[in-house]
């Protein structure tokens, strides 16, 4: 009898095989069985040779993407291990950089390098009422600077002073010394008794004059000048207008002596034209320059 593919009548189904019958119906369902039925010996099943090579060759090579996956892997490892190690030799400069910078511009970090600057009163200075605190020069450190000896200052200061006074002299301006050292007792006088008698704040008063321990004078470096030619503008902030004060801002540095309280001065204390310091040595500028509240 000729069969043709497919066909199955020449199979009897035993009406008791419920296993085989459950087969058909999952050809039925899936278009292909699962397991085909069983067929006579005569019908062979398809050799080796006659899978296509394609699929033997992607069965045979199934391997090599594991292998590709694990060089990607330890190619991965490789560069992090680099920019680890990168990473740590860049924070390791950075940390060490200020150093370095420290050494190669020591310039940078010297103190002695910056100007000298003019007193200012800072929150570490020894200050009372916008005036620094000084310390009264010795009896032995004056000399006069006037002929009669009554007015005094620091041998140095003293000497410059009464050199200044001849030059100006010889131009015909005349500088007359007012008030040279003055002690911690006469400066009491000058601040609490006159404060007293114009009935005057201390505030009031600091401006004009400082508190006892805390003046210029006391150091033996100031002094208050006049113009012998003019002697009612002394003591005056009119006493800029004079000859005298004139020839002062000319010549006065020459001589080392400067101006202790310009308009607008840092300490808030009032524009004193007519009151000069000497700052011609060590000593006088550390008394008027050195920072306070430092050691």
């Amino acid at each position: 009898m000729k069969t043709s593919p497919g066909d199955l009548t020449q199979f009897t189904i035993p009406s008791n095989s419920c296993r085989l019958r459950v087969g058909v119906d999952r050809l039925d369902n899936a278009g292909t069985p699962e397991k085909p039925p069983e067929i006579e010996p005569n019908v062979s099943s398809p050799l080796a040779d006659d899978i296509p090579v394609a699929q033997r060759e992607s069965n045979d090579s199934a391997p090599k993407p594991r292998t590709n996956v694990a060089l990607l892997v330890g190619s991965l490892a490789a560069l992090g291990l680099v920019a680890l190690a990168a990473g740590s030799f860049v924070a390791l400069r950075l940390q060490n950089a200020p150093d370095t910078l420290a050494t190669e511009n020591p310039a940078q970090a010297s103190p002695t390098d910056s100007p000298i600057a003019s007193p200012t009163v800072s929150p570490t200075a020894d200050t009372l009422l916008n005036h620094f605190a000084y310390t009264e020069a010795p009896q032995a450190e004056l000399a006069p600077i006037v002929p009669d000896g009554s007015l005094k200052m620091r041998k140095a200061a003293a000497k410059a002073f009464r050199d200044m006074t001849a030059a100006a002299q010889r131009e015909g301006v005349n500088l007359v010394p007012i008030s040279g050292f003055r002690s911690l007792a006469d400066q009491k006088y000058l601040y609490f008794d006159v404060k007293a008698d114009r009935n005057q704040d201390a505030t009031e008063r600091a401006k004009v004059s400082a508190p006892p321990g805390y003046s210029e004078h006391h150091t033996g470096y100031a002094v208050d000048i006049g113009d012998g030619n003019t002697p009612a503008l002394n003591l005056s902030p009119d006493f800029d207008k004079t000859s005298a004060y004139r020839w002062l801002k000319a010549n006065a540095n020459r001589y080392s002596f400067e101006l202790s309280f310009p308009k607008g001065n840092r300490q808030g204390v009032s524009y004193e034209p007519w009151h000069w310091r000497y700052a011609g040595d060590i000593q006088s500028l550390k008394t008027f320059y050195k920072a306070r509240g430092q050691k």
